[in-house]
């Protein structure tokens, strides 16, 4: 059916810019929960604090991406509604769980897999509901949709930092459940107007058949050189990206002590990350085909001189500059993942290839904060482990500058082959033509004899 652009659409729209901020909001305050993790499950005879703790963060982000494949499949099978309600509940189970840990080692399982995989199976859906209901206005809804990670990473840290000292980490995590229960009720929203994959089948032959393999999961993405260049060169530039999130925190700890609000950070990046994806989404509409892959390559860039800059600032008004920035470019390399998908792949294959691209994302943005804490544990200080977050964006960026072009030579072959294609018609059409000519004139010469 024709999407409504309204209606029942503005309570859906809500119902995800809440998902959006739930989620996110709770990700990117990660460095709030993590100095407070190392205060209450710390010691000073434990070597490796820092990188164990780490991993808890850094877990849980990497394994809302690592499920995006998956969920991306049930959608398609079960629909939105029933997926993103489940995946809420099995949220709200893990962040409730995490609040009756007396080791960091449970957090693994409850924080780090079960809260995350719930946070995951929510998420999605909330996406791939807005196109059942928005097709005109859809850049606008997404735009104000992902607008609500912006507003929640802005006041979640204060409000955390708040509620830690108050009532303690335990019952901050809590209280945080009520976020995942109004999640929980929001899903209920997702009416479908499209029918799932389980609708069309049941209704079919009356009894739920699973599809064939190659529709659940459409590998076919990968054939298209400029994706594999562009889904294999951003994972390269993530191995840092996530490292300032979870560990800028503590390093204003050590820095400066307890003399300066470090949640401000945290402000300055959500805010300048939300006019980010306005500005650069607005001018990626103007920047034709593959070429808005640019934007990406110099949000890469200052991305990464931005955390090398991070351990030269002994100013706290300098590291506020420095995460204004960095907010801004990181707006920009979000906002314009879909467009370039759709121009590198196709309508038809989107979906699946956001859904492998933020798979494949999950294991650098994994594995970069614990080894920024391991370098943390081993030298005394972030300096280092800033360093090394930036060069990893700087790489990854040179990697997609290559893809414009890539993509370019693809299509001058598609035509071409399309040119040859239409040419050997042609010549087929001729030569029968010629071969019912020469056919037809014996015929009509023996009917002018007789």
């Amino acid at each position: 059916p024709e999407p409504p652009e309204g209606g029942w659409g503005w309570v859906v729209m809500l119902a995800a810019m809440w998902c959006n901020g739930a989620v996110f909001g709770i990700q990117n305050s990660c460095g709030v929960l993590f100095v407070s993790m190392l205060r209450l499950f710390g010691s000073s005879e434990d070597k490796q604090l820092v990188f164990k703790t780490a991993w808890v963060s850094s877990l849980s982000m990497g394994m809302v991406f690592f499920c995006s494949p998956i969920v991306s499949v049930f959608t398609d099978l079960f629909g939105c509604r029933k997926v993103a309600v489940i995946g809420a509940a099995v949220g709200l189970v893990g962040l409730l769980s995490s609040s009756f840990v007396s080791t960091i080692e449970p957090l693994y399982f409850t924080y780090g897999i079960l809260f995350a995989c719930g946070c995951s199976f929510a998420y999605q859906p909330s996406l791939v509901i807005l196109g059942h209901y928005f097709k005109k206005r859809l850049g606008l809804v997404n735009g104000i949709v992902t607008a609500g990670s912006s507003l929640f990473t802005v006041s979640l840290p204060f409000l955390l930092r708040v509620l830690i000292d108050s009532v303690d980490l335990y019952n901050t995590l809590r209280i945080l459940c009520i976020l995942m229960f109004v999640l929980f009720l929001a899903g209920f929203t997702y009416r479908p107007l499209v029918p799932s994959t389980k609708d069309k089948e049941g209704g079919k032959k009356g009894k739920f058949k699973l599809p064939p393999a190659k529709k659940i999961c459409n590998f076919s993405v990968f054939k298209v050189l400029s994706y594999r260049i562009w889904a294999f060169g951003i994972p390269a530039a993530l191995f840092g990206y996530f490292v300032p999130y979870v560990h800028l925190m503590n390093h204003v700890k050590d820095r400066f002590g307890d003399s300066v609000p470090e949640e401000v950070l945290l402000l300055c990046l959500g805010i300048t990350s939300g006019v980010g994806r306005l500005i650069f989404g607005r001018v990626a509409d103007y920047i034709p085909g593959a070429k808005k892959i640019y934007l990406q390559v110099v949000s890469f860039f200052f991305i990464g001189l931005m955390s090398m800059m991070i351990p030269l600032c002994h100013v706290f008004g300098a590291l506020i500059a420095v995460c204004l920035f960095m907010g801004l470019f990181d707006g920009c390399f979000i906002c314009i993942m879909g467009p370039i998908a759709f121009e590198l792949v196709g309508a038809q294959d989107v979906s699946q290839a956001i859904g492998f691209l933020l798979g494949l994302m999950s294991v650098p943005m994994t594995v970069g904060p614990p080894i920024a804490g391991l370098l943390r544990d081993k030298l005394g200080s972030y300096d280092v482990a800033f360093y090394l977050a930036g060069v990893p964006p700087l790489i990854g960026g040179a990697i997609l500058c290559v893809i414009p072009w890539v993509h370019e030579r693809q299509k001058l072959k598609e035509r071409a082959k399309h040119v040859d294609g239409e040419t050997t018609e042609k010549m087929l059409e001729n030569e029968s033509t010629l071969v019912s000519d020469t056919t037809a004139k014996p015929v009509k010469e023996l009917e002018s004899g007789f």
